[in-house]
């Protein structure tokens, strides 16, 4: 069987540095943080202050009331990505098949504001045990795809991946290769998360996650940095297009990117820590480039996991050392996190729509907050400190790496016909 070959023709993002792709992008050129104290509850008593929310967002300017009620914030981000992403595409205006439309989203968490409010509401009011009916509905994962597909119609492979900080990445290499195998003629494919709670954050804090520079929000985000302390949270969402190349050229769509590989992996190491020599992430970079026999130095561009913590920037550089060898010291690497923090589920997501930023606009978006060395990492390693840089980029390759240790990696080539 011969396998499809896979582009991407839509885009979409909703961002702690900008709330439509051009605005995600322009913040990417700018190195802009979207760290701030946060305003969604009152943190004053939490280890951990500040976050990476949404800026200037309105959810009613972009769904009615009655939307509103029925979804959790994860679901509401899902929508108003995807809904770019099919605009962008013109997957209704040229009125494609709708039973060859697929939905595959990522969430690591779900409804956990949902969850919070319900069980909170539950146990302060007593004994009778009265819940929204929209509970349920409202919290699990997958009714995110659900709502995606509901509202265009879409009736093809229709499910969410749930593999933590790896859920959107998994699920684009879950609609890759669909496409591949002729399951479907296009998916539309991302992840969302909106974890910025009490819970969340107490959760994360706990488990000695989370920075604690709280006099200085916007520069605690810092992958690489000698005083690194942990990641920085984020909430948003980021939606893509996945396509079958001969349909995409039929329908004379925008092609911004072919998808050539995806790789999974799994530390099976701990629970929450990488493996400390990268095995797992040595192992799902080489998988991906195994898709279409790419070598490693045909890779121009790594937007690395990178959270800002001090075991798994080490880990990764360590398996990119391993799988790229001397080429590594010819890479362009940065880590968007120090712009838009983790977004959990999200991650993998926005991420690939930063590498797509690389092979667009050949430029590679910084990593920021770099104020000391550490010496753990070659100084002739391109870590893309602080500032944008020019560059060719005809290959660019996204990590997202997850608690359970999961790995997964996407792909990409500028299109060239």
């Amino acid at each position: 069987m011969e396998l499809k070959r896979v582009v991407i023709t839509g885009l979409g993002a909703l961002t702690p540095i900008g709330n439509t792709l051009e605005e995600y992008w322009a913040g990417l050129a700018e190195g802009k943080s979207g760290a701030a104290p946060i305003t969604l509850f009152d943190a004053s008593k939490f280890k951990t202050q500040f976050a990476c929310e949404l800026k200037n967002f309105n959810v009613q300017d972009f769904l009615n009331r009655k939307e509103i009620r029925r979804m959790d914030a994860f679901s509401q981000y899902a929508v108003i990505a995807s809904d770019e992403a099919i605009k962008d595409a013109k997957l209704i205006e040229d009125k494609v098949n709708p039973d060859r439309v697929g939905v595959i989203w990522g969430s690591g968490i779900g409804g956990l504001k949902t969850f919070e409010d319900e069980v909170s509401s539950y146990f302060l009011n007593g004994q009778t045990p009265r819940f929204n009916p929209f509970f349920i509905p409202k919290m699990i994962g997958d009714i995110s795809a659900g709502h995606i597909s509901m509202r265009h119609g879409f009736r093809g492979p229709n499910f969410i991946t749930v593999s933590a900080c790896a859920s959107s990445s998994n699920a684009l290499v879950d609609a890759y290769n669909y496409i591949r195998l002729g399951k479907a003629s296009a998916i539309v494919a991302g992840g969302s998360e909106a974890a910025i709670t009490q819970a969340g954050m107490g959760g994360f804090n706990s488990a000695k996650a989370l920075s604690t520079r709280n006099d200085s929000p916007e520069t605690a985000s810092r992958p690489f940095d000698k005083d690194r302390d942990g990641f920085v949270m984020g909430e948003g969402a980021g939606a893509l297009i996945l396509e079958d190349l001969e349909h995409a050229l039929a329908r004379n769509a925008k092609i911004y990117a072919e998808v050539i590989g995806g790789g999974m992996s799994a530390d099976a190491y701990h629970l929450t820590a990488p493996h400390p020599e990268g095995l797992g992430a040595k192992n799902v970079m080489l998988s991906a480039l195994s898709d279409n026999q790419i070598q490693p130095q045909e890779v121009d561009y790594i937007n690395v996991h990178g959270t800002s913590t001090p075991l798994g920037d080490i880990a990764e550089i360590k398996a990119i050392m391993e799988v790229f060898g001397n080429h590594a010291f010819d890479l362009s690497i940065s880590s968007t996190k120090s712009m838009t923090g983790h977004l959990l589920g999200a991650a993998g997501a926005i991420e690939t729509l930063a590498c797509i930023f690389a092979l667009e606009k050949q430029m590679i978006p910084p990593t920021i907050n770099h104020f000391t060395d550490d010496e753990q990492f070659d100084k002739r390693l391109n870590l893309t400190f602080n500032e944008v840089q020019p560059r060719k980029v005809e290959v660019a390759l996204s990590n997202t790496f997850g608690f359970g240790g999961h790995n997964c990696s996407v792909l990409l080539r500028k299109f060239s016909g």
